[in-house]
């Protein structure tokens, strides 16, 4: 990793015990989080498989530059961070993303092609409108509080639980998990609502997997479906299980099913 360049992008790396694979495997965030999200089990998980797996701190997130201005970051900053960090590994990665890094992935896409990227619980290409009006009608208090989390205020430990889990999950995982957890760009959501919602035709859907959960409430399985068809492509929703597929009890199901992919694929 080229320190110098990345001194202010924060990227969190597991390396593997020998570089079995030349592959390496690039994690991006979702909302009001940051790379720590996959440094809890995702990281080390690749790693012993034999991928170098690093996760970037998008700009305005985790220890990475621009907190002083986060509601002035877009989109197409966030592209570029991502950009950015590809720039510096030793060959294309592997593209995963989360939610909002789901959504970033797909604009990365648009202008270069990897060997293969996935979408968990990914905003779709149709942006965030429907889950919006969805959660409206079915979870206003869970809205409510994550505006309030998007403006910097104080939310109650239950409003991350059910934003993110649907498995148990114990009380110091979870302060744990909130106090890292921080507002998000009003420019970002406003590029995910309508202002620079991905071009489908111009991304390579065969290099794509698609993962969901079933209970999850900020991006439905029926989302993530939508997402499916939009590419052509299958998708893998996970029983049980909600939001944060990389944070819950059950997090090696989807883990693993990324690594049959990988393997599948041949992409080593």
């Amino acid at each position: 990793m080229n320190a110098a360049r990345l001194a202010t992008l924060e990227v969190l790396s597991r390396a593997p015990a020998t570089a079995s694979r030349t592959t390496p495997l690039l994690f991006v965030h979702g909302a009001f989080t940051g790379a720590w999200c996959w440094e809890e089990h995702f990281l080390p998980f690749f790693a012993e498989a034999g991928y170098a797996a690093h996760a970037l701190s998008l700009s305005g997130h985790g220890h990475s530059r621009g907190r002083e201005h986060l509601d002035s970051l877009s989109v197409a900053d966030y592209v570029k961070d991502v950009l950015e960090v590809v720039g510096s590994l030793p060959a294309p990665p592997v593209l995963i993303g989360h939610s909002m890094g789901g959504f970033v992935v797909q604009k990365v896409l648009e202008q270069r092609k990897f060997p293969g990227a996935v979408l968990m619980c990914s905003v779709p290409p149709q942006g965030l409108m429907a889950a919006a009006f969805g959660m409206m009608f079915s979870q206003p208090g869970l809205m409510s509080d994550l505006n309030s989390l998007m403006g910097g205020g104080e939310v109650a430990l239950d409003t991350l639980r059910e934003a993110l889990f649907a498995q148990p999950i114990a009380v110091d995982d979870l302060s744990r998990f909130y106090r890292w957890s921080q507002p998000e760009s009003h420019r970002a959501i406003w590029d995910m609502s309508l202002f620079n919602l991905p071009h489908p035709s111009k991304i390579d859907a065969s290099s794509l997997l698609i993962q969901g959960a079933e209970l999850d409430h900020l991006m439905p399985a029926s989302l993530v479906e939508m997402t499916a068809r939009t590419y052509g492509v299958p998708a893998t929703i996970f029983p049980g299980m909600g939001h944060g597929l990389m944070l819950e009890r059950d997090w090696r199901k989807p883990a693993q099913h990324i690594l049959d992919w990988l393997l599948e694929r041949k992409i080593a």
